[in-house]
């Protein structure tokens, strides 16, 4: 297939770059297995032979990877084995799952600025709790802009 080599060196590059920002290998290749692929829909089977492992090696990426929210399982008739695509909101999903985090994070820091008296602690944890709480309060309006903007048709 013509663009095939460049098309794997790219979503291998991708993969890289994921695992060097902490996330697991068969993850990071997983995701990028999803976003390179032409199809609607891939089997452990599919991301095996693309990635060249075992389809058991694939399954707990495949776990992990529904986990964070970017693919979801779906049913294709005629087919008996489970069929995964990427979802449509794929990115405002997961960040929308570490939402969730970031306010866990929040919450353990105000316990921290509660839990110190005035001084250099209190100083950083109270810059970390503030910081925090302004991405909490920002992030909801941030996911209305891009998704306007991506309605709209303008590209950031």
């Amino acid at each position: 297939m013509t663009g095939e080599t460049p098309r794997r060196e790219a979503a291998e590059q991708l993969a890289l770059t994921l695992v060097g920002a902490g996330m697991q290998r068969m993850a990071a290749r997983t995701i990028a297995a999803f976003l390179f692929t032409e199809q609607e829909s891939l089997t452990a089977g599919d991301l095996a032979d693309e990635l060249g492992v075992s389809a058991g090696s694939v399954s707990g990426a495949v776990k992990m990877v529904a986990q964070m929210g970017l693919i979801e399982r779906i049913y294709v008739a005629g087919s008996r084995r489970e069929h995964f695509r990427m979802r449509d909101n794929a990115w405002t999903t997961l960040y929308s799952r570490q939402h969730s985090v970031v306010d866990d994070v929040l919450n353990a820091v105000q316990k921290g600025v509660e839990a110190v008296e005035p001084g250099l602690a209190h100083e950083r944890l109270t810059y970390m709790r503030d910081f925090y709480a302004f991405l909490l309060n920002e992030a909801p309006m941030l996911v209305e802009r891009f998704e306007q903007q991506r309605r709209g048709g303008s590209r950031p």
